[in-house]
């Protein structure tokens, strides 16, 4: 049984358009699964709904139909099993990073002790052991989205849910944090699902892409690039990465030119 099973699910949105009230369907039949260990990245143009599916899985959000099971459970609210890395770090002004990081394990009831040992060794392991003490207005962006890695990291879920993560990141440090993510994920076997815009970014990451258009899944793609893998920097030579690239990009313009079109 896969870990985490994403069954036909549909997301309708009801909105009032010049005084009439019209259903928006964001999702319809999603379905798709991953294995433990795995990496699926979510992409496709914007407004695609993979926002969407991805705050249904975490429960963010609720499903108008369909289901998501995690780990043999329905997903019917947040839950434990199920950490979460936003665009922006999202961390509490008022607590520096250890703090932060205990943040989930302090709700799951765990003694202050115990809590400011595992933060500070999740903070050890994205590479932030020597600021534990220092306020969010103290980090960088990239250290701030490792302290919010590290946090969701924490609190020991099934699945690691990452919402372009990376996007609002300077491309020299969104590029260094993509190497560390595989060095954790290598070293704890971490389920991940991430969206993301960026195709080299999901190529790199991903052992699938699912490519989504107009709320459906229009295509998966199976990443065969072998791990360890080298830096975006040195896979852009390697000629199944371009090939896997090439096709994410005809998919998405091929989505682009279909709503310029109904546009016209």
């Amino acid at each position: 049984m896969a870990l985490v099973e994403i069954q036909n699910v549909s997301k309708t949105f009801r909105t009032k358009v010049a005084g009439n009230t019209r259903d928006v369907h964001a999702l319809s039949g999603v379905s798709f699964s991953l294995e433990r260990g795995e990496i699926v990245a979510i992409t496709g143009a914007s407004g695609c709904g993979k926002t969407t599916m991805l705050r249904i899985i975490m429960g963010l959000e609720k499903a108008s139909g369909g289901s998501v099971i995690v780990n043999g459970n329905q997903v019917s609210g947040c839950g434990y099993d199920r950490g979460m890395v936003f665009q922006h770090s999202e961390l509490l002004p008022w607590r520096n990073a250890v703090q932060n990081v205990a943040f989930g394990l302090e709700l799951k009831g765990m003694d202050k002790q115990t809590r400011d040992v595992e933060a500070r060794r999740y903070l050890e392991l994205v590479g932030l052991g020597h600021a534990a003490d220092r306020l969010p207005h103290q980090l960088s962006g990239g250290m701030k989205q490792r302290v919010g890695i590290a946090r969701a990291l924490a609190i020991g879920p099934d699945v690691l849910l990452m919402d372009e993560p990376f996007g609002a990141l300077d491309a020299q440090t969104r590029e260094g944090l993509q190497n560390e993510l595989m060095a954790i994920q290598a070293q704890t076997q971490q389920t991940i699902i991430l969206v993301t815009h960026d195709l080299d970014e999901a190529v790199l990451l991903a052992d699938r892409v699912v490519v989504m258009s107009q709320g459906r899944v229009a295509e998966t793609l199976e990443m065969r690039l072998p791990r360890p893998r080298p830096s975006l920097a040195a896979l852009r030579g390697n000629p199944e990465f371009g090939e896997k690239r090439l096709r994410l990009w005809e998919l998405l313009k091929n989505e682009m030119d279909a709503d310029a079109r109904k546009a016209a």
